[in-house]
């Protein structure tokens, strides 16, 4: 496949990358409104709730199918009429959804939302690609944070709209929403596209090559579907806990226990910020240890609510440290590429969540709340050896940086968060802190200077 380099316009500013984050949590929070209101659309459309259920698996399956299939268009094509146009079809989506008069058409709403809710996934690599130097992990933190606290908020926004005008109304309210979003994005958003000519063929089967290239892409993708299944497994259960004679809450109660957990999605950015400074590696090992004391809290949760909650916040304090950090050093393998990368990672995360909550609703099943808690603590324990994996390969990195670039590559910047002071260069960057020569984080130029297609 042909290398390209992406166009890269002017720096985003802060208002533009929070127009972003709230198209993101659009986007992706659509997908969950139909979680807290099984029971209201069995009884509107009568069918049964296990039918109902039935669009929840139908919405993630069709997100998983955008991730793989139009998600490596944003390498190909000019990434901001791709992230307008499919913003404007899962807003018709929603619609179809919203007035839906059986079944099938509330599926037929909920697979187009599905697959074309994955503009998402094209707006955070995007900020990544549009970044002032150096600042590409604070952005795509913030586009992160409106992105999870969408979906964060999305059953509860669900939830009050529902009783204010029933199970349709948050479908028809997010549809227009995102229509006067995905128009605003075209008139802040700048062009952005890769040079070079591409097939769409080239770029599916180039998903494989990437992750044949890339250790760490292979290493940071077990991290976050590792990370992700252990916390499906509290959020597929949780409810089941909740609900039970231990706390007695009802299911609007549980929806608000739920927002807890947005104050783990607002650490995005401060999480990116801290990337940027070369900290993705301790960032990584700071959430997977909070990853594994949320689970200790959530054990003694089972008969304390407060200790639930706060393992809840642990949790997802340590998801979000995770993800934003996996992101971070998967999108600075081969700048060119972050489309694809992303495609690769999020596929990954998603597999990962969805065998979470199946293995989650089986340990429930068979012994109760102990059993979730020490699947999903043994799950964490699984993110520090993938950790451990991605150590290994982050040296091995370093020592091929600080030897010299492979012959036909060439070595441009330090944007690996290696110092670029001379007479630093690679050898001086430790693997977790900032540059030991000069006691504090050194300036990074922007991602994807470093090694034009770096091999690894």
């Amino acid at each position: 496949m042909p290398a390209v380099t992406p166009k890269t316009p002017s720096a985003l500013s802060l208002p533009v990358l929070l127009l972003m984050s709230v198209a993101a949590g659009l986007c992706a929070g659509g997908n969950y409104f139909n979680q807290p209101l099984l029971h209201s659309i069995a009884l509107g459309l009568q069918v049964s709730e296990a039918q109902a259920a039935l669009t929840v698996t139908l919405a993630q399956v069709s997100y998983a199918l955008g991730l793989l299939l139009l998600v490596p268009l944003g390498d190909m094509l000019e990434r901001r009429r791709l992230a307008v146009t499919l913003m404007l079809l899962a807003a018709a989506g929603q619609f179809i959804s919203g007035w839906a008069p059986s079944l099938a058409w509330l599926a037929a709403g909920t697979l187009m939302t599905g697959l074309f809710s994955v503009a998402a996934q094209v707006l955070v690599p995007m900020a990544a690609t549009l970044a002032a130097p150096g600042r590409s992990g604070w952005a795509v933190g913030v586009v992160m944070s409106g992105l999870l606290t969408g979906i964060l908020g999305a059953r509860s926004a669900a939830g009050l709209l529902s009783a204010l005008g029933g199970w349709s109304t948050v479908y028809k309210v997010a549809g227009v929403l995102m229509v006067g979003v995905a128009l605003a994005l075209w008139r802040q958003l700048p062009p952005s596209r890769n040079e070079g000519q591409v097939s769409y063929a080239q770029v599916l089967r180039s998903l494989g090559t990437l992750l044949a290239r890339h250790p760490r892409l292979r290493s940071r993708s077990l991290i976050g579907g590792l990370a992700f299944a252990s916390v499906s497994v509290l959020f597929s259960t949780m409810a089941l806990l909740l609900s039970g004679p231990a706390h007695g809450l009802s299911d609007s109660a549980i929806g608000l226990c739920g927002l807890v957990a947005v104050a783990g999605a607002l650490m995005a950015s401060v999480v990116g910020k801290l990337s940027d400074r070369g900290w993705a590696q301790a960032t990584t090992a700071v959430g997977a240890g909070l990853l594994l004391l949320g689970w200790g809290c959530l054990w003694l949760g089972a008969a304390s609510l407060p200790w639930f909650l706060a393992g809840l916040l642990l949790v997802d304090l340590a998801l979000q440290s995770m993800h934003i950090s996996n992101q971070n050093v998967v999108y600075g393998l081969e700048p060119p590429s972050r489309s694809r990368l992303n495609a690769v990672y999020m596929t990954s995360y998603f597999i990962g969540a969805a065998s979470g909550s199946a293995l989650g609703s089986l340990a429930w099943q068979h012994g109760g709340w102990c059993s979730t808690c020490a699947l999903g603590a043994l799950l964490a324990l699984g993110t520090w050896a993938a950790l451990a994996l991605d150590q290994r390969l982050a040296r091995a990195r370093q020592g091929t940086l600080a030897n010299g670039p492979t012959p036909g590559w060439a070595l441009t910047s330090a944007a690996d968060g290696s110092c670029a002071r001379a007479p630093c260069g690679p050898r001086r960057r430790p693997l977790f802190g900032p540059c030991v020569r000069h006691r504090a984080a050194c300036p990074r130029p922007a991602s994807g200077q470093i090694l034009q297609g770096f091999r690894g």
